[in-house]
């Protein structure tokens, strides 16, 4: 597993850095580098780990790790960037972008409701994946004020392009090692495939992501930081579960408890990303320690259910009856204030 987690880093690096070199030289904003070819390359280890899951008949890998991945890059790798530096929000992800994402959500518990994803299910994913970049690439091309990475070296196209391959063969390796040290490790821990898939293959996949929105921030590339994220929830849900779904040699099986906890909190985490981002368009450290909090308490709840803990009830209770109630009435009453600031000086 080790090794198929360095070599996961590793593949996604190469890729990732040959992606942005390539898109540098197209002359493309870094928001949109950041909500496509670094976004696919930072998802393109849960594409290779889902779908060989899919192959080998572990669905609940499968599609528990999209949705583990998809909460941990919100929560923590968005967390931790703000920690970092307060990352300033395009107003675009706020009126399309994230609006896309809460969609792509809504979309794929609404095709689960029936506890599988059948190919008809993934082939109308993969047409929402395509239309969303369709209005990207209008937006590109008629975008007011393009600007470029400067700071990124441009290379002859034909070197990122065999770079990004060369990525790519890495992360196929590592997806095979680490999904078959996965399947160990639940064997013996006497763990299900869907904890499996939330918790160590989630996380795992993820670390691309949050280590290229990570140095991201470092550098001052703040919509690449935030842009990654959005982007690659946007490619698991619609690219990889899409994909995974049409190649499935039957439908995907989405497990009773994956509907009623864990996709639920997915689509909670996302609509959590609207009011968070109108609020001066910008995530602050505070911001960044709350996503922090919600995602260790997500974390304890998934182990003691799995271990029939006591303290599953006692978190359950306390999450819904008292945090999730005080954070909804904080982000109700700072978009209130924010929309009331914005229509002040509007007036003005």
């Amino acid at each position: 597993m080790v090794s198929g987690l360095l070599l996961l880093i590793i593949g996604a690096e190469i890729l990732v850095r040959a992606a942005v070199r390539l898109a540098a030289s197209l002359k493309v904003r870094p928001l949109i580098i950041g909500l496509t070819i670094v976004a696919f390359g930072s998802s393109a280890p849960q594409m290779t780990v889902s779908l060989q899951a899919t192959l080998a008949g572990n669905t609940d890998i499968a599609v528990g790790s999209v949705i583990g991945s998809s909460i941990f890059n919100i929560l923590v790798t968005l967390g931790l960037s703000a920690l970092i530096i307060p990352l300033r929000v395009s107003r675009q992800l706020v009126r399309l972008d994230i609006p896309v994402m809460i969609l792509a959500g809504l979309l794929v518990f609404t095709l689960a409701a029936n506890e599988e994803l059948t190919p008809v299910d993934g082939l109308l994913l993969l047409v929402a994946l395509v239309a969303y970049l369709g209005v990207l690439h209008y937006q590109t091309r008629h975008s007011r004020r393009p600007r470029t990475l400067d700071t990124v070296a441009r290379a002859p196209w034909l070197s990122s392009v065999l770079q990004m391959l060369g990525g790519l063969l890495i992360l196929v390796l590592a997806g095979h090692l680490l999904l078959g040290a996965a399947v160990d490790v639940a064997g013996d821990l006497g763990l299900s495939e869907r904890v499996i898939g939330l918790t160590l293959i989630g996380v795992g996949t993820s670390l691309p992501c949050l280590a290229t929105s990570l140095i991201a921030a470092l550098r001052g590339q703040r919509e690449i930081a935030v842009g990654n994220v959005i982007g690659s929830n946007l490619f698991n849900l619609l690219g990889v579960l899409g994909l995974t779904a049409v190649l499935a040699p039957s439908p995907l099986s989405v497990s009773p408890n994956a509907l009623d906890f864990d996709l639920p909190v997915m689509l909670a985490v996302a609509v959590l990303c609207l009011p968070m981002f109108y609020t001066g368009y910008r995530l602050t450290r505070a911001e960044g320690l709350v996503l922090l909090g919600l995602y260790l308490a997500y974390g304890l709840h998934v182990m003691a259910f799995t271990t029939g803990m006591p303290l599953a009830n006692k978190l359950e209770q306390l999450m819904l009856f008292y945090v999730l109630p005080a954070l909804v009435a904080f982000l109700l009453f700072s978009t209130l204030r924010a929309w009331l600031r914005q229509r002040k000086r509007e007036a003005q």
